[in-house]
């Protein structure tokens, strides 16, 4: 990095080589350490996803704390039917599926659920034609999120292997609301050298393909 130009507003290049750093370490995690995330410390990790950018500054984003571990232990649950529904679906992977740890709910020390807010129909900025443009910014805050943990050494996996409209019943939210992740968060041995799945065998990191004015186009 030293021998590129710097804009005028870069950070140092110790701050920007521990942002690049950051996003490139990040992992979705499913091993976890048990122990708990400091209130001031959550807090702070939720600040940085609510900062994230949104379509129309409509932050569709709602995030519960689940602190009761038997309504944990039932989001657990409606997590392991989805993970049998996806093995029956996978055919010949099935058995291969199975193997993999998808979750670490039990284990991890915070268990949050981030979901879409109610009454979204009336925000248009930036959605008329691309109404699904809040489900992008939800995931933004979550991305927010996940960096911001791996900056504090904490690990974080999202899980989305449930029935929405069943978690939805299950933590009273209201009609038009919609879950769309469950992130366990919290304290780690080790963080994966390269992503699970890819130790694991089950998927090949792909390369960036870029394309110049027309789709296929190489610059």
């Amino acid at each position: 990095m030293k021998d590129q130009p710097v804009c005028a507003q870069a950070y140092s290049e110790d701050e920007r080589s521990a942002i690049y750093r950051v996003i490139a370490e990040r992992r979705d995690m499913r091993h976890f350490a048990g122990g708990e995330v400091a209130p001031q410390l959550l807090a702070r990790l939720l600040a940085a996803a609510h900062h994230a950018p949104s379509v129309g500054l409509m932050q569709p984003w709602r995030f519960l704390r689940i602190s009761d571990r038997s309504l944990r232990a039932r989001i657990q649950a409606l997590v392991e039917e989805e993970r049998v529904r996806t093995a029956e679906a996978l055919g010949e992977r099935s058995d291969e599926f199975m193997k993999l740890k998808v979750e670490g709910i039990h284990d991890c020390a915070e268990v949050l659920v981030v979901a879409l807010t109610e009454d979204r129909e009336r925000h248009i900025f930036g959605r008329r034609t691309l109404p699904e443009m809040d489900m992008a910014s939800v995931s933004c805050a979550i991305q927010n999120l996940w960096l911001a943990a791996r900056a504090e050494g904490l690990g974080m996996g999202w899980v989305s292997l449930f029935e929405p409209d069943a978690l939805a019943c299950l933590l009273g939210m209201p009609a038009g609301a919609r879950p769309l992740a469950v992130l366990c968060l919290g304290p780690v041995t080790e963080f994966y050298p390269a992503p699970m799945l890819v130790q694991e065998g089950w998927a090949t990191a792909q390369p960036l393909q870029l394309y110049e004015n027309q789709w296929g186009v190489a610059p």
